[in-house]
């Protein structure tokens, strides 16, 4: 059997992670390069943490990455971050399209599952449309971002800058060149409203785009229906934004009102609100945040973005069914129903056992990271403790958001490859779980006579 036939029999998920793995590989090679540092190397698991926060999307930075590397180092970082956002998979999908080879059923699959929520015939019309978006709306951002940055850098170093940040708000990366990332900019309308537009445009998910572009198209044409996944995301993103914005405002008035801005007061809890669900840019420090407020954040980064987008977490369509399926379960109704249409048992039990496994995989990784040596850690988590600040940390990962209380550089080797992990789960590990569980085919397995037991 050829090499191309034993890489077709391997189940799709297993596909995507080996793709993602690799580019991880030759990211982290490629940054160990004397001419992408400016010191003339970085140690073996700095460059590992660097291509894996870049390739997942996270953002989560051991050495500040404006100052750090080099230009070429940068370039490399970019790459990688929009390998990562777009997906190695669809990447690969263009590829193959483009030097006109045949792509196997396993390919298509996958990209059905990735970018599709039912089965469609144009599945390869999709992938282009999500290339000609990202193309156009990064763009766009790169543009308005050279515009807010032309006065302050110049012009070239404003194109460059506004590249960079438009690519990384897109892909939910969360890199920036600015050691403080977006804190000196917290009271700035363009800047925050672009990169708040670029963060919303990638993490609400490509089907939901294809969706909205396909009913902007036709309705005038022909009766279309937007799709219950269209607007099960479109409706909790919009409330877990307003939620996290109104509660922030309300948690933080201390720290909010020592800015004499009103453009500041209004527009940092907003953007808080969004960026810390995917992104990993911050106007604020989080540091110095109460706990309440870090409570609420690490909520909002758990379930993190939509299927299909760059961003990790296990979803905000989850966060929706699992409330919808509280609620008809209290009310003791048969059936799951959202937007009047049935959702089937197979993809509630699937999202279950998806917050239960995110749980259980959290921590895991939460205990690992505490029994390391956390003395530096100590120091650095501004009186809110080792505890927090590792969970803050982990969730932040899982979530391939890439905020943090200030204690990744100070993660030693044990730590950061913990991380590197988490963040590897969080953008493939939760999907390929998923898929295996879709995968699999229903077992008979042995069926006895019931008995009820209590619960709750």
């Amino acid at each position: 059997m050829t090499i191309r036939g034993k890489i077709l029999k391997v189940h799709p998920a297993i596909l995507v992670l080996t793709s993602f793995l690799l580019a991880i590989l030759l990211g982290a090679l490629a940054l160990k390069l004397p001419v992408c540092t400016k010191t003339g190397g970085i140690s073996l698991v700095d460059a590992l943490f660097t291509a894996t926060s870049a390739v997942c999307v996270t953002g989560l930075v051991v050495v500040d990455t404006g100052s750090y590397f080099t230009f070429l180092g940068q370039c490399v970082i970019l790459a990688l971050i929009q390998i990562g956002g777009l997906g190695v998979m669809t990447i690969s999908i263009a590829l193959f399209q483009w030097l006109g080879k045949s792509v196997s059923f396993r390919h298509r699959r996958v990209m059905q599952d990735l970018f599709a929520h039912t089965p469609r015939a144009d599945i390869f019309g999709l992938v282009k449309s999500v290339f000609l978006f990202t193309l156009a709306v990064e763009l766009t951002g790169a543009v308005l971002l050279t515009i807010h940055w032309w006065q302050e850098l110049g012009f070239t170093l404003a194109v460059y800058n506004g590249i960079f940040h438009s690519i990384s708000a897109f892909c939910n990366a969360g890199f920036a060149l600015f050691p403080d990332s977006m804190m000196r900019y917290g009271d700035n309308l363009l800047l925050n409203t672009t990169i708040c537009c670029l963060i919303v445009a990638g993490g609400i998910g490509f089907p939901v785009l294809y969706d909205l572009q396909s009913w902007l198209v036709q309705r005038k044409k022909k009766r279309m229906r937007l799709s219950i996944q269209t607007k099960t995301v479109l409706v909790t993103t919009l409330v877990l934004i307003v939620f996290g914005a109104l509660l922030f405002a309300i948690l933080e008035q201390r720290y909010l009102g020592e800015a004499q801005s009103l453009s500041y007061r209004l527009l940092v809890p907003v953007f808080q609100s969004i960026t810390c669900r995917t992104a990993g840019f911050n106007t604020v420090d989080i540091a110095s945040l109460q706990d309440a407020t870090l409570a609420m954040m690490i909520f909002l980064m758990f379930f993190g973005a939509s299927p299909g987008s760059c961003g990790g977490g296990v979803k905000t369509t989850t966060l929706a069914l699992l409330t919808v399926f509280t609620v008809s379960r209290i009310r003791k109704a048969r059936r799951v129903n959202i937007f009047r249409k049935s959702l089937p048992n197979e993809t509630v039990t699937r999202s279950v056992s998806l917050i239960l496994v995110s749980f259980g995989v959290i921590a895991a990784v939460l205990f690992m990271l505490l029994i390391g040596d956390a003395a530096a850690v100590h120091q650095m988590t501004g009186g809110h403790g080792v505890f927090l600040a590792y969970l803050f940390e982990t969730v932040s990962a899982f979530g391939t958001v890439g905020l943090s209380m200030g204690v990744t550089p100070e993660l030693n080797a044990w730590g950061k490859c913990w991380i590197i992990l988490m963040m590897i789960i969080g953008r493939v590990g939760v999907l390929t779980f998923s898929y295996i569980i879709v995968g699999a085919g229903p077992t008979k397995g042995l069926e006895y006579s019931e008995e009820n037991m209590m619960v709750g």
